[in-house]
């Protein structure tokens, strides 16, 4: 077979098996969405099998052959080509998924549905003793995922965050975060010390669901999220899912007593829906048209949670329709809401943490898996180096499990390396704001004004488009000019809660 016709037969190879793995996607929706109890059993098993079938076609001997055929070839081009990323990421998911047995990665995808699954009424019933045994068994497989993974000498826990990030490794992490965390504990000192105090209920009202989600729907469309190729569903953990071209759905929770929660989770949401709407649909089904990791994905997320829609130019359009919706807001002053909607105070909550405060908990999540993988702290030990944890970080001691180590999916998941993605994307996100903005002028007008298409066809243009043309930190130097750097987001952090706390 000539080369031309090899790579014709990697790119036929990598749509269908893309398929497959829109199937898996669409089974993992509906397990977190409307998935009956009397049916979880089951799920694990279908999940278990078409594990199994992916994890064959990733390591298929012949595609290999194709593949090394290709790569032998001029086909490749200049190193940013379509074909020569392509090449690349096949060759770098070949050789992964090679170094991991077949017996495991299913057995990985077996207990990562049943994890989630038992994580979901455990977290509810506050029932670590019961969660435990799922808990143990993910980390050990995860441990032995890592060690097959691992290529040298290096810690084993850097395989796991390769998963999500590619390039990236623990200690050049470490160095980023501790920068962010410094800062962190500076700006939270002073403004804890300041003279300014917001008030919590403004942002308490009655909020029916349905009324809600109208109200949602509504702003969401507007920041440019195709309804007609997606929707909007209830979970436990609000999250995006991409089934396939033309089908991205969000979900996300309600509380009856303010619409707050609920609508920054499905901005946040939105964010990634946005992202995975705008890859480049003439490449669906090949790394070209895909996203190419974590952070780069939570950078749109937490980019528009957080610095489009908490800022005042966003407010300032939709505060009328917010107003009409829940008219308990005629009697709350705009500045007002806004400084509640940005109020810095430690909670026990991720996802509900604000921006200050958010990254040191991404930061003792990152330190505490690290030392789960590399054998240094065990699963039935990890209560206690939490709350220790979240004392030093937080000054905060969860008053049990479910606010406290349980709260989070990803670990019963299996996703264990993925949260240092979450600090990381908000650098990514703070750097492109401001990238977006030197570019595009002042955006906090357009926000006011409502225009929102020219910030999102800048990262049509920068992020989106790109699939995974680039490598994460590459990506941000072709898409700014500059290498990753933390000074953006703490710039951004400092200005503008110096601003709302008249530091």
């Amino acid at each position: 077979m000539k080369p031309a016709e090899a790579y014709r037969w990697l790119l036929d190879y990598s749509t269908t098996t893309s398929l497959h793995r829109s199937m898996k996607s669409l089974l993992n929706w509906d397990q977190r969405t409307y998935l009956p109890k009397g049916g979880h059993s089951h799920r694990a098993q279908q999940v278990a099998a078409i594990t199994a079938l992916l994890h064959g076609r990733a390591t298929d001997p012949e595609f290999a052959e194709m593949l090394a055929k290709v790569e032998a070839s001029q086909i490749p081009g200049g190193p940013l080509s379509d074909e020569a990323v392509n090449l690349r990421e096949w060759r770098r998911n070949y050789d992964r998924a090679t170094r991991i047995p077949e017996a495991l990665a299913v057995e990985l995808a077996k207990a990562a549905s049943q994890g989630e699954l038992a994580w979901q009424s455990a977290r509810r019933e506050n029932d670590w003793k019961g969660f435990l045994p799922y808990l143990n068994q993910i980390i050990s497989l995860k441990r032995q995922e890592a060690a097959a993974l691992s290529t040298g000498g290096e810690e084993i826990y850097n395989a796991l965050i390769e998963n999500f990030e590619p390039g990236e490794n623990a200690g050049s992490i470490r160095v980023l975060f501790d920068k962010l965390a410094d800062a962190a504990f500076e700006l939270l000192e002073k403004i804890e010390a300041g003279p300014r105090k917001p008030d919590p209920t403004a942002l308490q009202g009655d909020s029916p669901a349905s009324v809600q989600k109208t109200f949602i729907m509504e702003i969401i469309a507007r920041l440019g999220y195709d309804l007609g190729a997606g929707r909007i569903d209830r979970s436990a953990h609000p999250f995006t899912s991409k089934i396939g071209p033309g089908d991205v759905r969000i979900t996300t929770r309600f509380d009856p007593n303010s619409f707050v929660m609920a609508l920054f989770s499905s901005i946040h949401e939105t964010g990634h829906a946005l992202y995975e709407q705008g890859l480049p649909a003439e490449h669906w089904g090949t790394p070209r048209g895909r996203p190419i990791s974590m952070a780069i994905h939570e950078s749109q997320s937490r980019m528009w949670e957080n610095m489009a829609a908490k800022s005042p130019g966003f407010w300032k359009h939709f505060y009328p329709l917010a107003r009409k919706q829940f008219p308990w807001l005629n009697k709350i002053d705009i500045d007002k809401f806004l400084f509640a909607l940005n109020e810095v105070r430690p909670s026990l909550i991720r996802t509900e943490a604000d921006e200050v405060t958010y990254n040191l908990h991404i930061i003792m999540r990152f330190k505490l898996e690290r030392m789960l993988i590399g054998g240094e702290l065990e699963p039935e030990d990890l209560p206690e180096a939490w709350n220790t944890w979240m004392e030093r970080y937080l000054r905060l001691l969860p008053p049990d499990y479910s606010n406290g180590v349980m709260q989070d999916v990803h670990w019963p998941a299996g996703a264990i390396g993925y949260f240092p993605s979450y600090a990381l994307g908000n650098m990514y996100a703070a750097q492109f704001y401001a990238k977006a903005e030197e570019k595009l002028g002042n955006l906090q007008e357009m926000f006011e004004a409502g225009e929102f298409a020219p910030f999102l066809g800048w990262f049509r243009q920068n992020v989106h488009s790109q699939g995974s043309r680039h490598l994460p930190r590459n990506l941000v130097k072709a898409a700014t000019g500059e290498d990753l750097n933390a000074d953006y987001l703490i710039a951004h952090l400092k200005r503008k809660y110096g601003r709302l706390y008249e530091l």
